[in-house]
């Protein structure tokens, strides 16, 4: 087992998670391929990284709304004011999305400004990204 691989798999997770651009899939793919861990310590690596990431999204978004009235605050009120409504419309449940491009990450920052309770935000989206990442571990391995 290549620990180095766990680790570089976590970390590319967690970075595909938070604010910055990033795919994680395609080193989830190679580490399956290779078979350089046991399946489940792959998913874990993965999973826990990408859950990691998103739970530094909500922390940033505990502390996000303290800056709004500076200059340099990157979203408008009536940008935050749309994305309050939408999070109190559709609530927690949510979060099952976190695991999507592109709206995923905007979602757990989004949980982290409107205070959603820290234990249901970890656990419903620590689900909806192992899960994605079984899907894709289960594709991959259809073409491996």
């Amino acid at each position: 087992m290549s620990i180095s691989v766990l680790w570089g798999l976590f970390f590319s997770a967690f970075v595909a998670a938070s604010i910055f651009p990033a795919q994680s899939e395609l080193f989830l793919a190679g580490a399956l391929a290779n078979k350089s861990a046991p399946f489940w310590a792959i998913i874990a690596a993965a999973s826990i990284g990408n859950t990691f990431g998103s739970a530094t999204n909500w922390l940033l978004g505990r502390f996000f709304l303290h800056y709004q009235d500076r200059r340099w605050f990157p979203i408008n009120r009536t940008k935050l004011a749309r994305a309050e409504a939408w999070y109190a419309k559709y609530g927690r449940w949510s979060l099952l999305l976190s695991w999507a491009p592109i709206i995923g990450d905007p979602i757990t920052l989004v949980a982290g400004i409107l205070r959603e309770p820290f234990s249901s935000f970890i656990v419903i989206v620590a689900v909806a990204k192992t899960l994605r990442y079984l899907v894709v571990a289960l594709i991959t391995l259809q073409f491996a």
